[in-house]
């Protein structure tokens, strides 16, 4: 959603000033950077249209801005997210094989399934926030979805949101997670991952759960 108001200062040596948004609100932070075309330097008392957002501090600031007589910069046509999304489902895929064919126990594709669907509703969470100028989702918060296994759903939603999909920084991290958690997982197939796996199991008390016995010892059982 864009807000509305006027340039109430600027200095235009330094590339910034504050909007005083229709309705009388708090001021809001504008840098030169914000505005699409940056061949029309702000004046005071230009009328301005903005997107409002927070910077990694909290602090509410304006992005997308456009002065009145100029033309919203168009987006550039974000990339197909179907490889994406493609990897996530191939990932599940590979979950469930392993669970029929090896000793995986049945609640490791329940967890990624529900940490998941967890992250994407978080994700989605945030990118309201972003757009009407609420308090952040953490970037922190959102890596420790994605390590303990939700990279599949914020990958999902990062594509289909668009939404912490271009931060080179916050992408790199990411990334390092998902890599981070796919060798726990292979990491799980071995004697010492099972061993791992099994006294963890023990230690929560879920030894007992339905959930924790192999696909073949359903079969054994039926």
């Amino acid at each position: 959603m864009r807000s509305k108001g006027k340039i109430a200062s600027w200095n235009d040596e330094k590339g910034y000033g504050f909007i005083a948004p229709i309705g009388g609100r708090s001021q809001v932070f504008i840098h030169i950077k914000a505005f699409g075309n940056r061949n029309r330097r702000p004046e005071i008392n230009d009328t301005v249209t903005y997107a409002v957002t927070r910077d990694k501090q909290g602090r509410v600031r304006a992005e997308r801005a456009t002065l009145s007589g100029d033309k919203l910069a168009k987006r550039p046509k974000p990339n197909s997210n179907m490889p994406s999304v493609l990897f996530a489902l191939l990932f599940f895929a590979v979950v469930g094989i392993s669970v029929v064919v090896t000793s995986l126990p049945l609640l490791i594709p329940v967890i990624y399934l529900a940490v998941s669907l967890i992250t994407f509703v978080v994700y989605a969470f945030d990118k309201s926030a972003a757009q009407s100028g609420r308090w952040r989702t953490s970037e922190g918060t959102l890596h420790f979805l994605a390590l303990a296994g939700g990279w599949p759903g914020a990958l999902v939603a990062q594509q289909t949101l668009r939404h912490k999909s271009r931060k080179a920084s916050f992408r790199f991290v990411f990334w390092a997670t998902v890599l981070l958690n796919c060798v726990v997982f292979v990491w799980l197939h071995t004697s010492d991952g099972r061993a791992g796996l099994e006294q963890l199991l023990k230690q929560t008390g879920l030894e007992s759960s339905g959930l924790v016995q192999t696909a073949s010892s359903h079969r054994s059982t039926a």
